[in-house]
């Protein structure tokens, strides 16, 4: 089976905890995951940025901090937050008790080669090379001041990713978050990653950030080396970052295939920001229709499903928006995801189903008021409900309700009839009904 074959789903910790999550936070969330998530297709826990500094603080980053590395310049967990990591044990621990929660284990790195290796002159395991001779120290992180970039003419830059993970893969680790890698696009270092994956001996998700002026021109590129990207910054619970994804998802649902997913990032649901990089500790901003057409459009276009949550403080209904049933048939199992249909503030969206003779349609209303529309069921590539030529009609169900697909006249022809509230979202699957 190809890896990643449907889009990834699971937690990442970066809404919650930014720079600073610890242990029992990651393992509170992953066994909270494992009880009510894991049935629904949720398995990837995923610890986001600054695992490896002691003195991470919430807010922002620290210049220069100092890392915990070993004696091969490469990154080790702070044992004062991953406690288990005691000794030299690295994320085995934790990804042993992941791993025995049914659960998939995945970790953020950035691109290159720690600055605090460099300075130190380290040597790259199983090469005469230092970490001084493989840097390029003209290429850093615009936001973040721990790595130098990597010299790729120098074998020992692809050494460096090499040992870095083999680490990673004698812990166990699933999935691998490599950051600063997109903008501008870093062909070498995306390339070599890949090798040193394939080198490994162990299958790894390899997922790359962040993705704002990311190109289709990379296409083949990125589904050669990557199993999931993003085509955005940072989301957030605003109306505004949900909005701007409407045009990206747009220009990239057609490209989604297994094994190569556009990410359009982490979802801001329930309780967030405890210790985050933006704003003080709250309940989602977005309010209820919001985050169903978040969810819904990230569904129908298949992107990946990360949480930004804190799961176990998180109100029931947040349980609900991550285990409607329709809406994942079409994140898992659907094909000709594509937007039909904009005019104005109404959007529609359609897919088919790759595993019953179903049809899914969305249509959202980006507007600030209520939204009162017929559509016909022609123009969404449906045969009208009820008797028809071939023998053949359909039955519509709302995902978010449950309640039937409202059908009415429209000029002499059936239409579907809609009424939606502000940023909101009806979802439908439809499923062709035989006569005889």
């Amino acid at each position: 089976m190809t890896l990643a074959e449907t889009p990834p789903m699971g937690w990442n910790s970066w809404d919650c905890y930014g720079t600073t999550v610890t242990e029992d936070e990651v393992l509170a969330n992953a066994a909270f995951m494992a009880e009510h998530l894991l049935p629904f297709g949720w398995d990837t826990v995923v610890v986001d940025i600054q695992w490896y500094e002691p003195v991470a603080r919430a807010g922002g980053y620290n210049r220069f901090a100092v890392l915990e590395l070993d004696g091969f310049g490469r990154q080790l967990p702070a044992v004062n937050r991953f406690p288990s990591a005691a000794g030299g044990a690295g994320f085995k621990p934790l990804t042993d008790r992941i791993h025995g929660l049914g659960l998939k284990f995945g970790l953020h790195i950035m691109r290159g080669i720690p600055r605090q290796a460099v300075h130190q002159a380290l040597p790259i395991e199983e090469t005469p090379f230092t970490a001084d001779e493989v840097a390029d120290k003209s290429s850093v992180c615009d936001w973040n001041t721990d790595n130098y970039g990597l010299d790729h003419s120098h074998p020992g830059a692809q050494a460096y990713y090499d040992s870095q993970v083999r680490q990673f893969a004698d812990w166990g680790v699933d999935f691998v978050k490599a950051d600063d890698m997109l903008g501008p696009y870093f062909e070498a270092e995306i390339t070599a990653y890949r090798q040193a994956m394939d080198r490994s001996g162990r299958e790894m998700v390899l997922s790359l950030s962040p993705g704002t002026s990311l190109s289709l021109a990379r296409l083949q590129h990125l589904r050669g080396n990557a199993r999931m990207w993003r085509v955005s910054d940072d989301l957030w619970d605003v109306w505004e970052d949900v909005e701007a994804q409407f045009a990206r998802l747009a220009r990239w649902a057609p490209h989604q295939r297994p094994g190569a997913w556009a990410d359009a990032d982490m979802l801001p649901v329930g309780r967030i920001a405890q210790r985050a990089e933006r704003g003080s500790e709250r309940l989602s901003r977005l309010t209820l229709d919001e985050q169903r057409t978040m969810l819904t459009l990230w569904c129908v276009a298949r992107s990946p499903l990360m949480l930004g949550c804190d799961l176990p403080s998180s109100p029931p209904e947040t349980l609900d928006l991550l285990t409607n049933p329709d809406l994942l048939a079409a994140h898992r199992s659907s094909i000709n995801n594509r937007e039909l249909l904009r005019d104005g503030d109404l959007v529609v969206w359609a897919a088919d189903s790759t595993t019953a003779d179903d049809r899914f349609v969305a249509v959202f209303n980006t507007g600030t008021a209520a939204l009162v529309r017929m559509l016909p069921l022609a123009d969404l590539g449906l045969i009208p409900a009820g008797p028809a030529r071939d023998g053949a009609g359909w039955a519509g169900r709302e995902a978010w309700t449950g309640a039937a697909a409202g059908i009415g006249q429209l000029m002499g022809m059936p239409a579907l009839k809609l009424e939606l509230p502000p940023h909101g979202v009806h979802f439908y699957r439809f499923t062709r009904v035989r006569t005889s």
